[in-house]
């Protein structure tokens, strides 16, 4: 049976050593309780279900005591990665925390561009590389967690070619303008990194679409409704908001134990009505800014004096790195400061706490309160938010949550405010404490029961689910992968027949795909192997183009094959001059050619290309947004231009092309199909004007599509290379 393996910075066990022994306890955190939600559910629902998680331990495990400490982690299911001091601090307090973390927040005059961090990242990522592959087993899914292991599901990948990888991301991605400001090389294999992933997974819609406007604009890579194809296989991009294990809420909050703590805190704070807030110590929680909101509320509110206590529970986290230290000194002054202005006799306007609470303790601080403050500057998610609702089971309470965390996107009905404005923050608390019972009770009813249904464990399960169908997309795409033992019955068929038609597109086929139609020129591999076939005389060999005439003939006339430019509306048999296939009028070219200049002057990068009967505005080497946006607009109004004229508007891969009607691949190819009756036919192509020739094919031909992508070619192969290689195979190389 299969498992699933769940791979993250940190295991839900920490490790401490207590002289000879080593001490094993529970981890926190909002990926340990969302996960372990949805792992205690198929436990119970599977029989026979099994996880592993592999993750760091924390701390330093002395060699002498590794084989005890794996022990014991083995015993939990878990697989540890061991890390240095050095390498720890580098990595997390360094890479992680130093670089990633305020960049993916936007804090950017906080991120470090250190070099050595760089490295240590990459080789702690490979660390983990190591661990995952030397347990895990061919039908084995694999979960990668998070800004840590950003790298992990490409090295995987490269380990693990056939292997199940999902990766979701729990802090923001964010917009390309701040993304790009990592160096090249750094975000290139970012990005790259969490490709190898057959799935990535991120809260929010507005994070999915930063990744990918990343990845097309950096890599080059353009996506359809989230779908990524790259050699031959499909990826997919998608949003999968984390929820809150709200049975557990729920329960915990009806409980007698957290029923007497919620009526202990009340009695503690008197008859007053309660504010909260929960946060890790982080200067992207807005901290500092919510004070000094509800200072200016105090200012702004004298008749809430007395009867309004705001209780600030910051959990530690970090405190190695300089900008936790300063904003702790900074949470200090300013609680100093707002209570030694409002507080009276009997009366404490701030309670804070600077501590870890356990799980009851903070249900039945959630469930006392009147107001829940949540104000991020930004956050992935926040499930302070959700936690809160899910342990008010009347509905009571009321919601302030900053616009800017992820979780805002599902709960329309809190009271939503900018964080950056004390003056909101202020104002919302006002209306908050004045909000009637009723109102507050519509509201929460309904955002409820979006967290009952959208829990963290089925959260984790649309996840699994959707990768699952993923690896079937591909599974699909694998079956016409013509692997290496199809190859052998090509190459079989091809020797058995007595006259044979190759038809091979040019670009993305034949060669690569350069950035500038002039640079795409073939090598001496690819000439040596059209030569050798064209000297076969069972052989008819053509490059079927979209091509100039001129162009084919420079770099293709020496080889003996025949010769079909401008898809098909210039005809040159082996051996023989070019020939119109039909006759075909260039009246339109003045009119088009006008309107493809306007948009070559307006799109840097881009370029016109003229040919006899068609025309092409390329812009691989431009601005990629700029470039695809662009070209809607010109297919758009070519469409409607050319309305009365006989031509055609296609689009192809960073290109649109204008040619005159009634000639394509498909019409040529029967043409030839015709004439030649060939017994064994292979036509291979990489975008959509090769559709109309493997449409036009019988169904015994051979049909490659390069490239994983739906097509109506019976085949596909992953790139240029690999056809080069099958015509060598055909050729008779061994």
């Amino acid at each position: 049976m299969s498992r699933l393996i769940i791979v993250s910075n940190r295991l839900p066990f920490t490790l401490r050593q207590n002289g000879t022994n080593i001490e094993s306890s529970a981890s926190t955190g909002g990926l340990v309780t969302a996960l372990a939600a949805y792992l205690d559910r198929e436990r119970q629902q599977q029989k026979g279900f099994e996880s592993i998680w592999v993750g760091w331990p924390g701390g330093v495990i002395p060699s002498e005591l590794v084989p005890r400490a794996t022990e014991i982690l083995a015993r939990q299911q878990a697989c540890p990665v061991f890390l240095s001091q050095e390498d720890g601090d580098d990595f997390y307090y360094g890479f992680c925390n130093r670089t990633l973390w305020p960049l993916f927040h936007y804090f950017t005059s906080y991120v470090d561009y250190s070099p050595q961090n760089w490295d240590t990242y990459v080789r702690v990522n490979r660390a983990f590389c190591d661990a995952v592959t030397a347990l895990a087993r061919p039908d084995d899914t694999i979960w990668v967690h998070d800004y840590h292991l950003l790298l992990l599901p490409e090295m995987l990948r490269s380990a693990l070619p056939s292997a199940n990888i999902g990766f979701f991301l729990h802090t923001p991605f964010p917009s390309y303008e701040i993304f790009r400001l990592l160096p090249t090389a750094w975000k290139q294999q970012i990005l790259r990194g969490m490709l190898g992933s057959d799935l990535v997974g991120f809260h929010v819609h507005e994070y999915t679409q930063h990744f990918l406007q990343c990845v097309h604009r950096i890599l080059g890579q353009e996506h359809r409704l989230g779908k990524l194809v790259a050699g031959d296989r499909v990826r997919r991009a998608d949003t999968f908001p984390l929820g809150v294990d709200f049975p557990k809420f729920a329960q915990t909050a009806q409980s007698e134990a957290v029923l007497e703590r919620t009526r202990k805190i009340r009695s503690e704070l008197g008859d007053v009505r309660m504010v909260v807030s929960v946060d890790r110590l982080d200067y992207t929680k807005g901290i500092p800014d919510r004070l000094q909101g509800y200072e200016l509320f105090l200012e702004r509110h004298p008749e809430w004096h007395r009867k309004v206590t705001f209780v600030l529970l910051v959990v530690p986290s970090r405190v190695e790195v300089p900008q936790y230290q300063q904003m702790k000194e900074e949470l200090d002054e300013l609680v100093g400061k707002i209570n030694g202005r409002f507080a009276t006799l009997g009366w404490t306007p701030l309670v804070y706490q600077f501590h870890l609470v356990d799980f009851e303790e903070l249900v039945a601080l959630y469930q006392a309160a009147d107001v829940a403050l949540i104000t991020p500057l930004r956050d992935g998610m926040n499930l302070v938010a959700k936690e809160y609702l899910a342990s008010k089971p009347d509905a009571t309470g009321v919601l302030i949550l900053s616009e800017l965390a992820g979780a805002a996107r599902e709960m329309n009905e809190a009271v939503l405010i900018n964080p950056n404005q004390r003056e909101e923050i202020a104002d919302a608390l006002a209306f908050a404490l004045d909000m009637p019972r009723d109102e507050q009770v519509r509201r929460n009813q309904l955002i409820r029961e979006r967290l009952e249904k959208f829990d963290a464990s089925g959260w984790a399960k649309l996840f699994l689910s959707t990768l699952a169908k993923v690896k079937a997309q591909q599974g699909q795409l694998a079956t016409k992968s013509l692997a290496p033992a199809l190859q052998a019955e090509v190459v079989r068929k091809h020797h058995a027949a007595k006259r044979a038609l190759l038809l091979l597109d040019y670009d993305g086929t034949l060669v690569p795909l350069a950035p500038r139609p002039d640079q795409a020129v073939p090598n001496r591999e690819v000439l040596d192997v059209l030569a050798r076939l064209a000297r076969d005389p069972r052989n008819v060999v053509y490059a079927i183009s979209g091509r100039d005439r001129g162009t084919l003939q420079r770099w293709l006339g020496e080889t003996g094959i025949g010769l079909i430019a401008e898809h098909g509306s210039w005809l040159k048999e082996p051996g023989a001059e070019f020939r119109l296939s039909k006759p075909l009028s260039a009246d339109w070219k003045e009119q088009v050619g006008s309107i493809l200049r306007l948009f070559v002057s307006q799109v840097a990068g881009s370029l016109l290309e003229e040919k006899d009967y068609a025309m092409a505005w390329h812009y691989r080497a431009a601005d990629p947004e700029l470039g695809a946006q662009r070209a809607k607009e010109l297919i758009d109004e070519l469409t409607q231009f050319t309305a009365n004229l006989d031509i055609h508007v296609l689009e192809g891969k960073k290109v649109v092309e204008v040619r005159s009607a009634g000639v394509d691949k498909g019409t040529i190819a029967a043409e030839l199909l015709l004439r030649l009756e060939p017994d064994f036919v292979l036509a291979a192509g990489d975008d959509q004007t090769d559709e109309a020739l493997f449409r036009a094919l019988p169904p015994s031909a051979i049909s490659v599509h390069v490239g994983a992508q739906f097509s109506n070619a019976r085949y596909c192969l992953g790139a240029p290379p690999d056809v080069v290689s099958l015509l060598k195979q055909l050729a008779g190389d061994a």
